[in-house]
């Protein structure tokens, strides 16, 4: 049976991207398939600053074509471009990802549970309303909740060597769990998660946006190491809830980033406070006030609280923000406040940002 273009492309289909789940077809790397008789030349196109990801790439489809049965000689050219400078160049010498973007701001936190992605998604979302062009960047690698949380279930697609961000509410998205199965655990060492999140600052075509919000991972770890040193922030908001126990850890998180000279925009208190929504007794849960105090006794703004509501719960679940704000006007005056204040620290008015285009 002679070969065809399918089968050959079948066989590139179990060549999965360095790090990723998806393969390098549906990545868009395969540009020219020639068949002469039992020999096959492949052209491959790309484009990423680490040589080692063109090598391992080539070694794998090689061996993924050498496999089919019938074949003949395989030969495969590579046409691979860096589009950043070489490892050894640093972000103190001025080559920063994403300098298309206006202004970049990460949502951080000390420890996990606390709803930072929450905040990050609303926030974003809130600035959108503005009139300004926004992104969403879920670098939470090992637990990813924006594929959730905004109801999209789709992978992005690949065109000239970039990665095509989906969009939704407006917003231009991109997370690792658009591109990995739902149910595959993300293990990783701190080298991959460096790579992941240069490849999502580099390799997405973002565009010209007003403003990219960064969902990072809990704790002080390589992706909120790699973002630091290589995105030129413009800021980052801390998400706490009350307890000294979170506490702590958002105290070293504020000290990490002003470690690394990031400008620390303020510090979120989440699950301030439950209202009992049949006696309206105010209970606070897990303490009260002690994002306030942390951020007085650090010298950092406080951007304010923002209670247990079930509607936050329900609207993450279901990948439904608006009918949050739509059915809780305090759901969308406390995020509107907070898109504001920090719109005003990072100089991100719409009319001024309209201008940079």
């Amino acid at each position: 049976m002679p070969l065809s273009h399918q089968t050959i492309e079948d066989a590139l289909k179990r060549v999965r991207y360095p790090g990723f789940s998806r393969d390098i077809v549906s990545f868009g790397l395969v540009k020219n398939i020639e068949i002469k008789g039992r020999d096959v030349h492949l052209t491959l196109e790309g484009t990423s600053r680490e040589p080692s990801v063109s090598r391992e790439i080539e070694t794998e489809a090689r061996r993924a074509l050498e496999a089919v049965e019938g074949i003949g000689n395989v030969t495969i050219s590579i046409n691979w471009s860096a589009s950043t400078p070489p490892p050894a160049a640093s972000a103190q010498e001025g080559e920063f990802l994403l300098k298309q973007i206006r202004a970049k701001i990460a949502v951080a936190s000390g420890k996990g549970g606390v709803g930072k992605s929450t905040i990050a998604v609303h926030l974003a979302l809130a600035l959108q309303q503005t009139g300004l062009e926004v992104g969403l960047l879920d670098l939470d690698i090992y637990g990813p909740s924006l594929p959730t949380m905004l109801g999209i279930m789709e992978r992005p697609r690949a065109q000239d060597g970039k990665i095509i961000p989906l969009e939704k509410f407006g917003l231009k998205l991109m997370s690792i769990g658009f591109l990995a199965d739902r149910d595959t655990p993300m293990i990783w060492r701190g080298p991959m998660v460096h790579q992941a999140a240069e490849q999502f600052m580099r390799d997405v075509a973002w565009g010209n946006l007003d403003v990219l919000v960064v969902d990072l991972p809990p704790g002080t770890g390589d992706a909120q190491m790699t973002l630091s040193q290589r995105a030129d922030l413009s800021g980052v908001v801390i998400v706490s809830t009350p307890q000294d126990l979170a506490l702590i850890d958002a105290r070293k998180g504020v000290r990490m980033f002003q470690a690394m000279e990031v400008p620390i925009l303020g510090i979120i208190e989440n699950m301030s406070t439950f209202a009992c929504p049949h006696c309206g007794t105010i209970t606070p849960i897990f303490g009260q006030g002690g994002a306030e105090r942390t951020a007085k006794e650090l010298g950092v703004p406080f951007l304010g609280r923002i209670p247990i509501l079930p509607i936050l719960r329900e609207i993450g679940d279901t990948g439904t923000p608006f009918a949050g704000w739509t059915a809780s006007p305090q759901v969308k005056e406390v995020f509107q406040k907070v898109a504001e204040q920090v719109s005003k620290m990072v100089n991100l008015g719409s009319e001024s940002a309209r201008t940079v285009h």
